[in-house]
């Protein structure tokens, strides 16, 4: 028969990580703000399609927010997504008009591999320079920002609107749901709709989780971002591991590229001109250091579903000038900056406190040995 203690022991469940716990207070914060919303604001916020609407038009932020926070875990950053997904909107969009191909098939599906094609090549060029080259990372990234801005100027000056018949149904297509529909004024029942780049964004999210939960290289990003030194005293190779980082990066800007073009089919070069700014907030917000180590695309997912909600709290109150918008956005990155450290600081001390007295703790006497 087991002892007593060793069953309580067994039953105890493992403490929170930091990640986690800031991950849930994202969490706990957005439930509050969209449930306020609901009780002030009401109109759109008591129907399920608010939300399938959040994520229709945030589907290609959340994809660089996961790649930003994968970044960020590792210690680095990486501003040049944005420039990357412009890049990639404008080369997608003048590749589908000139597409001299048959099949729809085969054009969207090199269109598709296209987007990957340029987020892969600058996330190999990026972590090459970073993690061999041992250059900062905020320098590489920037000048990947500004090529990447260059080029999409090059490409054309001018907005290109996409013309691909097949790609403009692909567009048109959404999943829908009858049940979490509304009844129209008019007895018809509408139902509720999202966009296939919404459901690959989840997907996405999803995917980063168990990567860098159950993955080894995702379990090394976590290592090499809280403490270098240990990790390769822990046989992590760090170069290669920030390397994958990068390249990973790259890629996600890339499809989050493809996804916004089949959100809205047209380049231009001022597309998401500043989405590196909006994905490395939504990254803060879901709980995400920018010291490394700390980290989890689940609270990045509702990091960006925060910012989203304000954005639309504010388009429907009476403040709904640009400016308002940003100061929203400043104020509640502030807060979660200061509530990480509060937070943070709290849980260390906490640690201090536990260690120092089970160091204190008197040893247990043992009896003597039982004969059978």
């Amino acid at each position: 028969m087991p002892d007593k203690k060793q069953k309580v022991r067994s039953l105890q469940r493992e403490p929170l990580t930091d990640a986690q716990m800031l991950m849930f207070i994202s969490i706990g914060i957005f439930v509050v703000m969209y449930l306020a919303a609901m009780l002030t604001l009401k109109g759109g916020f008591l129907k399920p399609q608010m939300i399938f609407d959040l994520l229709n038009d945030n589907a290609a932020l959340i994809i660089i927010a996961c790649s930003l926070t994968v970044v960020m875990i590792g210690g680095g950053i990486n501003i040049s997504v944005g420039g990357i997904i412009g890049l990639t909107v404008m080369s997608c969009a003048l590749f589908l008009n000139g597409c001299m191909i048959e099949s729809s098939f085969v054009s969207i599906l090199l269109t598709f591999l296209l987007a990957l094609g340029i987020g892969l090549a600058f996330g190999v060029a990026e972590g090459f320079l970073v993690s061999y080259l041992e250059i900062q990372p905020f320098i590489v990234t920037l000048a990947g920002m500004f090529l990447a801005r260059g080029l999409t100027t090059i490409l054309s000056v001018n907005p290109v609107k996409v013309t691909h018949k097949a790609f403009l149904e692909l567009v048109k297509v959404k999943l829908k749901i009858s049940w979490l529909g509304y009844t129209a004024q008019n007895g018809n029942l509408i139902p509720a709709k999202i966009e296939i780049g919404a459901i690959v964004a989840i997907l996405v999210v999803i995917l980063m989780a168990l990567m860098l939960r159950y993955v080894k290289l995702g379990r090394n990003i976590y290592a090499v971002g809280g403490n270098r030194q240990s990790a390769l005293m822990l046989g992590i190779n760090v170069k290669r591991t920030i390397f994958w980082s990068y390249v990973i990066s790259g890629l996600l800007a890339g499809l989050a590229g493809f996804v916004f073009l089949m959100h809205k089919p047209a380049g231009n070069a001022s597309v998401a001109l500043r989405g590196e700014m909006d994905a490395i907030a939504s990254s803060i917000i879901g709980g995400t250091l920018l010291t490394g180590g700390v980290g989890n695309v689940i609270g990045t997912f509702f990091g960006t579903m925060i910012l989203a909600t304000i954005q639309k709290i504010i388009a429907l109150s009476p403040l709904n000038a640009s400016w308002w918008q940003e100061m929203a956005n400043g104020a509640m990155l502030g807060f979660f900056i200061v509530l990480q450290s509060v937070v943070l600081s709290a849980r260390s001390k906490s640690r201090i406190k536990q260690n120092s007295r089970k160091q204190n703790a008197p040893p247990v006497e043992e009896g003597p040995p039982q004969t059978q």
